[in-house]
Parts: structure tokens; C-alpha cells; sequence
């Protein structure tokens, strides 16, 4: 027996899409599916353990933020997520940003930002504006991923260097300084750095079934302390959750609000850029449903609530989220079982994670960068030689590196948009060539020789602002005809500039005492043509499927009739009289055709 759900349930679902998710993914779930997701959970509580270390130094908070962030993402955000194999928490793309954010303004002033962002992503989930997101080209994506890499991997080069070198501004500038101001790197972080570099580079070539950089930093940690290295370590883990250092109603600046708006939009942008995106490569891996809106929704919540624990802001983990989906993910169960290991770990193994070496996170950090960058797109662009797309993904590289995430997704989209406006208007060609009788033969008529008063025009590609100069140079030549029929079946859109262009032609020829007839319009155009007035000005009956049947009907009237340019200027066309007395035989046939006015009212 079927049962089809009721009214109420389908309301519910509608305006509760958590709900509905949890009912399809928990729907048939059995003791089998929580092994699998406690097995999943656990392991990728272990890939994530050292990321979340490393991505809260890297913050410009401390290591215990990077936990305290992984642990409420995990339950939080993974509980309440448009996808049952989401991993959240700290990121390196986050990280990248919160660092300059965090030496302008304060690490106080980041918690605020990020509860701004928080309730931006919310409204962005309720008024079902996550799509908009996969406007962004491609291009632009790789560039700003692999900018975020380049500020990952120059926000380390201290810790691994063992050096000190002043804030700075943005990357670049921070890169600059190595060489202005040239300091002598310590040798140990260096070592310390290259074991965990190391690590995560062979040992999954041996094997994939631990995680190569928890590995390296409990090796490299190893050495640092039976060696009795003096270098930097993480310190003191405390063993809660809510950490000491974290913002409280007290220390929001209500009357300063305004000035941390920009960070906030880039925070929340770059939430839900990465999440969205995460989420679409996780649903292409599993197979399973996706809901972009409740995914916004739920990382709006968690870094709602983060700050107030001590943490920093989080967003969707690829790296974290395909380990689930491979270790065997069934549900949302595997995000808070990684979450209530990595709240064990800081519980239980505290004392021992607090001897970590800074240099060690930096290790990892820099395998991480590495991997971070799009290396497969960057080598189709490259391979391809798509030129454009190239310029579109360095200079948006460039700017998240000198700029923040906002204004350099902001000028790469820009710069994106010019060279596709550039493209699409170079694109729109205007043609013409005579009338080829053998092809109007090929259609049924009996026409041998054509009217040279008939000329074709054959328009492709976009009619918009672009590309109107090309289009009205092209019909310069117009005059020289009677009658010109302008072919469309090319042209996808027109828009308002296109339209009086358009306008422009065929009033002109009009003028001259000219007749313009349009065929093969594709719906969008002939809609744009009805609401703009062009298609009354041209006529119903100037309005043709194909070039052919135009022409042919043309032919056909002027064979009866006689030719409007001819008739007009005293002349006698040669070309139809040689019709005629080819066609005489077939001319009885022609009588019953309607005159040229009926013909043209049916047309």
C-alpha cells in the first residue's frame, strides 16, 4: 500500500526543508549505517585533530579557537546542514582572510565580524539565494583558491623559520619584508617542518588509511621533545569548550557596527562560497541530495554561536568532507561523531597536545596550501591556452593576495564579465551573400533566376550594446536594395540598445521606400520584439519562419505583381522576365494565388 503524505506534512516540509532532508536520509537506517558513521566519524575526527590546531594558529587566534571552532561546526552546523555527508569547521580559505582581518582590527573585532556574517548567511539561506553562488566563473574561483593558498603559506613562513617579522598589511607585503629585512631562520623549526612535510608527502604512497599529518606533527613532536629543542609550541589546551577569550554582549561595539560590515561581507561570502561549493563536490561524490538554502542557513547558525565560545569563524572543509564520504558516511551522524572526538582529544589529550611545535602546524599548513590550489584546472587553462581565462585567474590571485576576499571576488567576476562581453560582442557577425536559386529548388519552388532587388542579411550572435556598432556598419549597404531580409535564427537575445538599432535599420529603410522583413526569430527575440513596438512597425505579415519561404514568396509575388524597384525606377528587370518565360507553362498555376495584399495580410 502506498501512503501519499498528507497536506500538512508537505507544508511542513516546504517551510521546514530540514525536515524533509532528515526524513529521506535517516529513512531505512539501520545498525549497520551507525557502524559505518562512527567509523567515518572517528576517522575523520583524526584528519581534522591537527587541521583544526593548525587553521586556529593560522587565524591569528591560538590553537585551542581552531578546536573550539571544529567542535561546534561539527555538532552545530553538521546537525542542522543541507547534506548528510558535511563536514564543517575552521578552513585554510578562512584563515587566510581572518589573519589580516584580525591584525587590523583585533581579534575582538573578528568575533563580531563573524556574528555579522553569521546572520548575513542566514538571510541569504531564507530568501533561497544560495544558486546565485555558481554565477561566479571559474576562473575566478581557482584564482582567489590559490591566492587564499599563497596567504596560508606566507602567513607560516615564520613558525617555520623560527623567526619574528612585524604585521603587515596584506601577503604581499608581509612577503616583501623577507627580503627587505633578510633574517637568519632557525634550523630546528626548519627540521621540524621538513619531518611533517615530509610525512604527508610519502607516507600516503604507502598507505591511505591514517592520516599522513597527524602522523607527521606526533613524529616531528616526538623529535622536538626527546632532543629537548627550545622552539615555540602550541601551550596550554583547556579542557572546555568555552574558552576564557571570547566575546561576550559587553564587548560587541554597538556604535561601531558599521566599520566591520566590510569584514563581515567577506566573511560571509567566503562562507558561503566554500560551503556551497563543498557541498556540490560532496553531492557529485556521494550521489546524495544537496540543499543549498538550509546549508547557508545552518553555517549562518553555527558562526552565530561560535564567537561566543571562543572560536572562529567556520565554513564546509572539502579535504574533511571527502574523507567522510570515502571512510563510508551515511548520515549527519559522521559530522558529530568527529566533533565529539575532537572534543575527547581536548579533554583527555590536552597535556600532551600542548607540546606540538608551532613549526610543526606550519609543515602542515604548507603541504595544505599546496594542495589547496586547483593545479587540474590551472593545467586545462593552461594546456588549452584560454588566454582570457588566464588573466581572469592571475589577476584575481593577485588581488586576494594584496586586497580582501570580497573585493578581489568583486574585481575578478568584473574583469570576467569584460572579457565575456568582449568575447560575445566580437562574436555577433553580420553576412551576406547572393541568392542561391539550386537552394530554392531544393525547396519545392520553380524559381531559376533570382530578383537582384532581394538581398539576404544573415545575423549571428548576441544583438546588445557590444556589438550594435558591427551590426549598423553592416547594413551601410542596405540602400542598394528594395527589399532586404534580415535572417536571425543566430541570434539568441537582443537587448534594449540591440532593439533600437534594429529600429534605426528599418526605419531608415523604410524611408527609402524600402521594405525590411525578419526571419527565423528565436521566442526570446520575438517576445523583445512584440513589448518594444519593432514587430507592429515591421508588420505581421514581414515576420517569416525561414529565409527560404521568404524569398520564395517574394519571387512568387513579383512574378505575378512586378517588381517594386523596377516598377519604381522604369526599368525592366531581365532576371524575371527570363522567370517568366521559363515559367509560362506554370503560370496558370500562379492565378490562384491571392493578390499581394490578401497574400500579405495571411502571411
Amino acid at each position: 500500500m502506498i501512503i501519499y503524505p498528507s497536506k500538512g506534512q508537505k507544508l511542513a516540509s516546504r517551510r521546514f526543508p530540514l525536515i524533509s532532508l532528515l526524513e529521506r536520509e535517516f529513512a531505512g537506517y539501520s545498525v549497520n549505517h551507525f557502524r559505518s558513521d562512527v567509523l567515518a566519524g572517528l576517522t575523520t575526527g583524526a584528519v581534522a585533530l591537527p587541521l583544526a590546531l593548525a587553521f586556529g594558529v593560522a587565524s591569528g587566534a591560538d590553537a585551542p579557537a581552531g578546536l573550539v571552532t571544529a567542535i561546534i561546526a561539527g555538532l552545530i552546523i553538521g546537525g542542522l546542514g543541507g547534506a548528510a555527508y558535511q563536514i564543517s569547521g575552521p578552513t585554510g580559505a578562512m584563515s587566510a582572510i581572518l589573519i589580516a582581518i584580525s591584525a587590523r582590527y583585533g581579534l575582538e573585532a573578528v568575533w563580531v565580524a563573524t556574528l555579522l556574517a553569521g546572520l548575513m548567511l542566514i538571510l541569504l539561506g531564507i530568501f533561497r539565494l544560495g544558486r546565485y553562488i555558481s554565477f561566479i566563473p571559474s576562473p575566478v574561483i581557482a584564482g582567489f583558491t590559490s591566492g587564499i593558498a599563497l596567504i596560508i603559506a606566507i602567513g607560516q613562513l615564520d613558525n617555520v623559520l623560527g623567526i619574528r617579522t612585524p604585521a603587515a598589511e596584506n601577503a604581499l607585503e608581509k612577503l616583501l619584508h623577507y627580503f627587505t629585512h633578510p633574517l637568519m631562520p632557525d634550523w630546528r623549526t626548519l627540521v621540524i617542518a621538513g619531518i611533517v612535510i615530509v610525512v604527508m608527502i610519502l607516507l600516503p604512497r604507502v598507505s591511505k588509511a591514517v592520516p599522513a599529518s597527524l602522523i607527521g606533527i606526533i613524529v616531528a613532536t616526538i623529535v622536538s621533545v626527546v632532543l629537548g629543542w627550545n622552539v615555540p609550541i602550541i601551550g596550554d589546551i583547556p579542557r572546555t569548550i568555552l574558552l576564557e577569550n571570547r566575546l561576550t554582549w559587553d564587548k560587541i561595539p554597538w556604535d561601531h557596527l558599521n566599520d566591520l560590515l566590510a569584514p563581515a561581507v567577506s566573511i560571509a561570502a567566503l562562507g558561503a562560497i566554500e560551503s556551497l561549493l563543498c557541498g556540490a563536490v560532496g553531492s557529485t561524490m556521494s550521489g546524495k541530495p544537496f540543499d543549498s538554502n538550509q546549508e547557508l542557513v545552518a553555517q549562518g547558525i553555527g558562526n552565530l554561536l561560535i564567537p561566543f565560545f571562543g572560536g572562529v569563524p567556520a565554513t564546509a572543509a572539502i579535504a574533511r568532507t571527502s574523507v567522510a564520504i570515502k571512510s563510508g558516511a551515511v548520515t549527519r551522524l559522521t559530522s558529530i561523531v568527529h566533533a565529539l572526538l575532537l572534543l575527547l582529544s581536548a579533554l583527555v589529550l590536552g597535556p600532551i597536545i600542548r607540546y606540538v611545535p608551532l613549526a610543526a602546524l606550519g609543515g602542515v599548513l604548507l603541504v595544505t596550501a599546496w594542495r589547496m590550489n586547483e593545479w587540474e584546472t590551472i593545467h586545462f587553462f593552461v594546456n588549452a591556452r584560454l588566454r582570457h581565462a588566464l588573466i581572469g585567474f592571475f589577476i584575481t590571485m593577485v588581488a586576494t593576495a594584496a586586497l580582501d576576499l570580497t573585493q578581489a571576488i568583486l574585481i575578478g567576476v568584473a574583469i570576467s564579465a569584460v572579457i565575456y562581453l568582449r568575447q560575445s560582442a566580437t562574436s555577433t557577425t553580420v553576412t551576406s551573400s547572393p541568392i542561391n536559386p539550386q537552394q530554392l529548388q531544393v525547396q519545392g519552388s520553380p524559381i531559376t533566376a533570382t530578383c537582384p532587388s532581394i538581398h539576404v542579411y544573415y545575423l549571428t550572435g548576441p544583438v546588445f550594446f557590444g556589438s550594435v556598432t558591427t551590426v549598423l556598419e553592416a547594413f551601410e549597404t542596405a540602400g542598394d536594395y528594395h527589399t532586404i531580409i534580415i535572417s536571425m535564427r543566430g541570434v539568441p537575445l537582443v537587448d534594449a540598445m540591440g532593439i533600437q538599432a534594429l529600429h534605426q535599420i528599418v526605419e531608415e529603410h523604410h524611408a527609402r521606400g524600402g521594405e525590411v522583413i525578419f526571419t527565423a526569430l528565436q521566442p526570446a527575440v520575438l517576445d523583445m520584439f512584440k513589448r518594444t513596438g519593432l514587430f507592429d512597425l515591421v508588420g505581421a505579415r514581414n515576420i517569416y519562419w525561414s529565409s527560404a519561404h521568404a524569398i520564395i514568396e517574394l519571387h512568387e509575388k513579383r512574378l505575378v505583381a512586378s517588381c517594386p524597384r523596377c516598377h519604381n525606377h522604369g526599368e525592366s528587370c531581365q532576371v524575371l522576365q527570363m522567370a517568366r518565360q521559363r515559367l509560362v507553362p506554370q503560370l496558370n498555376n500562379l492565378s490562384s494565388l491571392p493578390t499581394e495584399s490578401s497574400s500579405q495580410t495571411s502571411s
